[in-house]
């Protein structure tokens, strides 16, 4: 097990914050039973856990609650109903929520049970930042419902009962089991005449769901279904497959759950089909009986041995089979009164185990099975059965209506379990954990290496997603050697090695099936101190940053990077999937606990105040947690929040991100020496290692600065305090404590250190100007995005071509460029130009939005008076103007005019403007009015 953790320790650990996060309980509310996990050795800076981090009033705190309103209303039971049904158990009559969490789903459901490994993490922050009990009594619901989960799994299925027919009793199969009833060979007693009976109640209409199918394989056989692919009931027998069966269809459909009496002759040639005792079809020509079948090997109830048809899911009230045709009056007796089939009967009276009683005196009794056996492993906990797992063992290439992404699915249930730990202490949830990282083991220590890499190199069928990152924190609370051999079985040695070697092989891989392996990667090297761990993930993030990164922090196109540098060449509807900003976060913020590049916070506030914000509408809804999954770029492009069917990874990704926007805002020199403020948000920081509260008041974005407020125990404290330079904040950075400036010269992409002894009562005041600055894309300069301090500007405008824009035509001598903007009176950070509104990107509105514009600067213009000269542009893409306003700041208009004369001239000499509009350029730039 760990070591026992010193008090240094669980004052720093916010451990699980950054690679889990880690969470804890607010002070008011924190179980003694909440877990603290230890730093690793190899971070220079630790994070606060989220209760150490209350958000105050602002954009974080508005967005926030509108999810933790969804978190009250949204029902976990119907989560839950893909895990109980997967292992026999009472769903409650609890509806699944559908979408990826269905079996009518995307790739039939293939991924079921990761949104409730998402849930469970969001309702975990959310109980950590909050301390409401509401989460942490949803929190206990599903890990215990997860541990009643694992426990019928461990054993074999059992009845699951319910009312039956004629006062009696019945079996219930839920859709999602895959359970069906095994009978005895010698059911049919070699019979050439027989009845066959079935009560049954179905509550899904699935076609070819069979109600019984006895026979060899797919070529001889006999089966009767609720639904063929009309619809109505269908008996068929043949010894020569499909296409030689000899039928009865019914004429309408049963109805869903109620009960219905089905039956069947066969006698003398004639096959007779009965629906609640009438005859709704007959076969005069029906030469087969079931003993032209000979021995037949299995004999099923509600299986087939088509593997692509489904198991029945309903209800069976009884199940009889008589050596003769019963008689059109007999049949319909047996509406009222229940009768024994003298082969085999079976009322399926039992309430508990697998086994059903045989009552016609032959003894032939029946067994409840998994059509998949059972787990291979006691710690076995998934919402379908182990066959993807076992598939992907032996796939070479992928396909996801067979095998999506199980390590994935396994990878958010380890996580939101480990989270819920953290949480509350449950130690259910971490033997929950622990058994599932003790049966991955078990599966993956036994393959070959080259099984190994084949499958993880596989597309969607082999993502694993964060899974080396949660059994690293796995590790971490077990000790055992098993977890950490684990973690190091998803190694992929090829896109290790290149990036280990800063080879970019990025072009065509799927974008969030490989970000999260890095963030795990990181997680390996804390463990393990192997280097190209760390070489690797850091080679990495600058082959994404800012080569492969939209304007707002988004990366990939259709789920996919294209070629390194080409940004506006690949705009579409469907850029910036919301999961890939989730883990490039993520990624970003594991890489600064060990070195403590401002780039990383820099890319964190850009994706943070942007994508990750704008994914979420601004409403509430119980049922949807309304997030995008992609944002699309195109000119006019309107955001979905309610993508796809639903239950998407990036509706999960969005649940976790709204419910820990403060985890980065400060973290701590491991050592205790400094206090880093990494993002300017409304909040309250408890330092309890120093005994002090820091406190940011604040309308950042809207403000320009922050100002900090030193509070405490009253003793003084030293420390330095570690204060971000935005790397956009190239003019005006300035800061105060308690009114005096503070020496020193911000450096942009840096860190502005103030050392000193703290008293309860100091005031830090921090100025930061925004500029409106562009955006370049790295393979089209002309296609720009719109810059306000971190915040992008987007045109509120319906066409679906760019909006060309000139922005230098009121350019102030300080290179801002927005006085060619007039704000909206009383609405922050919005403006207009040439018609269009321009808004935050993080507003999550249906807007039609302009990410990105055509720049077009067609004349020279200064101070908004037009030279009416043409303004030229080199080869490289650079006009004139630009060359001008990339002197800027310019401390007078002299200089500025100055600026203008000495370009203008090299522009003539390199033969691309005439003296005569040179001189027009200049008498503009005299003559013109500018501002500040």
């Amino acid at each position: 097990m760990a070591s026992p953790l010193s008090r240094r320790t669980l004052l720093q650990a916010a451990a699980v914050a950054a690679a889990s996060p880690a969470f804890s309980y607010p002070a008011s509310a924190r179980p003694a039973s909440a877990v603290r996990t230890a730093v690793p050795a190899a971070w220079s800076v630790v994070p606060f856990a989220l209760d150490e981090v209350a958000l105050r009033p602002g954009v974080f705190a508005d967005k926030r609650q509108l999810m933790l309103d969804h978190a009250r209303g949204y029902d976990e039971n119907r989560l839950l109903q893909v895990f109980r049904a997967n292992a026999g158990l009472d769903t409650g009559g609890a509806v699944a929520p559908g979408g990826w969490e269905g079996l009518d789903g995307e790739a039939n459901g293939n991924l079921r049970g990761h949104y409730t490994g998402h849930f469970l993490t969001m309702l975990a922050q959310a109980y950590a930042s909050t301390g409401e009990e509401v989460f942490g009594a949803k929190i206990r619901t599903v890990v215990e419902a997860l541990d009643e989960v694992r426990e019928a799994l461990r054993h074999e299925p059992s009845a699951l009962s319910v009312a039956g027919v004629l006062d009696g009793r019945a079996v219930e199969n839920e859709r999602g089991s895959y359970r069906y009833v095994e009978l005895p060979a010698d059911v049919l007693g070699g019979a050439s005449a027989v009845t066959l009976s079935a009560w049954v109640k179905p509550t899904h209409q699935d076609t070819w769901a069979r109600v019984f199918d006895f026979g060899n394989d797919t070529t001889r056989y006999l089966y009767l279904v609720a639904r063929n692919a009309s619809g109505v009931p269908r008996f068929a027998i043949t010894t020569g497959g499909a296409g030689a069966e000899q039928g009865l269809n019914g004429t309408t459909a049963l109805p869903l759950d109620q009960w219905s009496h089905l039956a069947v002759t066969v006698a003398d040639g004639t096959g007779t089909l009965y629906v609640n005792g009438t005859a709704v079809a007959r076969n005069a020509a029906m030469s087969l009986t079931p003993a032209a079948l000979g021995t037949l090997a299995h004999h099923w109830l509600g299986r087939s041995h088509y593997a692509a048809d489904p198991v029945f899911a309903g209800a069976f009230g009884g199940f009889d089979v008589w050596s003769r045709a019963l008689g059109a009056d007999e049949i319909a007796e047996l509406q009222n009164v229940r009768a024994s089939g003298d082969l085999v009967s079976y009322a399926f009276e039992e309430t508990s185990g697998s086994g059903f009683a045989d009552t016609s005196g032959r003894g032939l009794d029946a067994v409840l099975r998994r059509t998949w056996g059972g787990p291979s492993h006691p710690g076995f906990l998934a919402a379908y059965p182990e066959t993807q797992f076992i598939l992907l063992e032996s796939m070479t290439g992928s396909d996801y209506t067979k095998v999506w992404a199980p390590y994935y699915t396994a990878h958010k249930i380890l996580r939101g379990l480990l989270d819920a730990h953290t949480a509350t202490g449950d130690e259910r949830a971490l033997d929950l954990a622990s058994g599932m990282g003790d049966w991955m083991y078990s599966r993956l220590s036994v393959l070959p290496a080259a099984t190994l890499q084949r499958m993880w190199g596989i597309f969607s069928s082999g993502e694993f997603g964060g899974i080396v990152e949660a059994v690293c924190d796995l590790h971490e609370l077990t000790g055992k050697a098993e977890h950490l051999a684990l973690a190091r079985l998803f190694d992929l040695d090829s896109l290790i090695d290149a990036c280990a070697a800063n080879t970019d092989t990025l072009d065509g891989l799927h974008a969030n099936q490989h970000i999260p392996v890095f963030t795990g990667l990181v997680r390996l090297y804390d463990a393990t101190g192997e280097e190209r761990y760390l070489t690797a993930a850091r080679n990495f993030w600058g082959m994404v940053v800012p080569h492969r990164m939209y304007g707002i922090g988004g990366t990939s196109t259709t789920e996919f990077w294209k070629a390194r540098d080409v940004i506006a060449g690949t705009i579409s509807a469907t850029t910036a999937e919301s999961c890939c900003a989730y883990n490039m976060l993520k990624l970003s913020r594991a890489l600064f606990f060990h070195e403590q590049d401002p780039a990383y916070l820099d890319y964190y506030e850009r994706a943070l105040y942007n994508q990750v914000l704008g994914s979420k509408q601004d409403r509430a809804d119980a049922e949807k947690p309304l997030v995008t999954y992609f944002i699309g770029l195109t000119p006019g492009h309107v955001r979905d929040y309610t993508p796809k069917q639903g239950t998407t990874c990036c509706e999960g990704t969005g649940m976790e991100s709204a419910t820990k926007y403060q985890d980065s805002v400060y973290c701590a020199a491991a050592d205790g020496s400094a206090l880093y403020v990494n993002l300017y948000s409304p909040s309250t920081l408890t330092w309890a290692e120093k005994g002090v509260t820091v406190s940011q008041t604040t309308g950042y974005p809207r403000e320009q600065g922050s100002t900090l407020t030193v509070g405490g125990s009253g003793r003084p404290v030293s420390f330095e305090l570690r204060l971000r330079v935005p790397a956009w904040a190239t003019a005006g950075f300035r800061v105060t404590v308690n009114g005096r400036a503070v020496k020193g010269t911000p450096v942009p992409g840096s860190y502005f250190a103030v050392s000193r002894t703290w008293r309860p009562g100091d005031s830090v005041r921090v100025s930061v100007p925004f500029r409106l600055r562009v955006e370049k894309a790295l393979d089209d300069p002309s296609v720009q995005a719109l810059f306000y301090g971190p915040v992008n500007l987007v045109g509120r405008n319906a066409a679906t071509e760019y909006l060309e824009l000139g922005l230098y035509r009121n350019a102030g001598l300080s290179g801002d460029l927005l006085p060619s903007l007039t704000p909206v009176a009383g609405t922050p950070l919005h403006f207009t130009l040439d018609g269009t509104e321009f808004a935050p990107f993080y507003e999550g509105t249906e807007d039609p939005a302009h990410a990105y514009f055509r720049r077009s600067e067609p004349t020279v213009v200064f101070g908004g008076l037009d030279s009416q000269v043409a303004n030229p542009v080199r080869s490289g893409g650079d006009s004139l103007l630009d060359e001008v306003w990339a002197g800027a700041p310019f401390h007078g208009k002299r200089a500025l005019v100055a600026r203008v004369r000495s370009v203008v001239d090299a522009w003539v000499t390199d033969g691309l403007l005439g003296e005569a509009d040179a001189d027009r350029i200049v008498a503009t730039a005299r003559e013109a009015s500018y501002a500040r």
